[in-house]
């Protein structure tokens, strides 16, 4: 009788404070019109890195510090992945890649509203989204209620593990970045 009366205590004490902190990520991603970063990008056993800019809804460029020097590009329509070493380009409708979700900023904050946060190492707090056959989990710092990354299959369905860091929030961003590059 007592365990059961502490564990509905400790259940209405818990539950406040998902809420605040689920709240807190909700604010600060209304606040949230553009994101710049460095990333570090892991891809089964191969590990990659450079920096992004995010302009809500949809649009993102990323230039990788490989050899390779690719460049992902989206204009909120249309994804490019530009390899500009070797030409290569791959050109994919933005609706079919994990990217459409996590750079839909009205439909994550509709599913972070309906989601329970978990918190990981004491450090993350970690949302889980199901949508059309992909799972994607995205991460924000504790404190300070910044994206830190996400995980994904990629159109491959190899998992994909981003982490970010050097965020800055609602920068000056030239919107030219996101016209998508000439395919070769």
């Amino acid at each position: 009788m007592y365990r059961v009366l502490i564990l509905i205590i400790m259940l209405n004490l818990y539950n406040p404070v998902f809420a605040s902190i689920k709240e807190s990520v909700i604010s600060k991603m209304k606040l949230t019109n553009n994101l710049s970063f460095s990333f570090v990008q892991r891809i089964g056993e191969k590990k990659e890195n450079g920096k992004c800019l995010i302009e809500y809804p949809k649009k993102i460029y990323c230039e990788y510090s490989n050899s390779n020097k690719k460049i992902v590009v989206s204009n909120g329509q249309s994804l490019v992945i530009k390899n500009r070493h070797s030409k290569n380009s791959y050109v994919y409708p933005l609706n079919k890649t994990p990217l459409a979700l996590l750079l839909n900023k009205n439909y994550l904050i509709s599913q972070l509203k309906i989601l329970e946060p978990r918190i990981i190492d004491n450090t993350y707090i970690n949302f889980t989204i199901n949508k059309n056959d992909n799972e994607i989990n995205i991460f924000f710092d504790k404190n300070t209620f910044d994206l830190m990354g996400w995980q994904t299959e990629d159109i491959y369905q190899n998992l994909t593990i981003t982490f970010i860091s050097s965020v800055k929030i609602n920068q000056k961003i030239d919107s030219r970045v996101f016209i998508l590059p000439e395919i070769d």
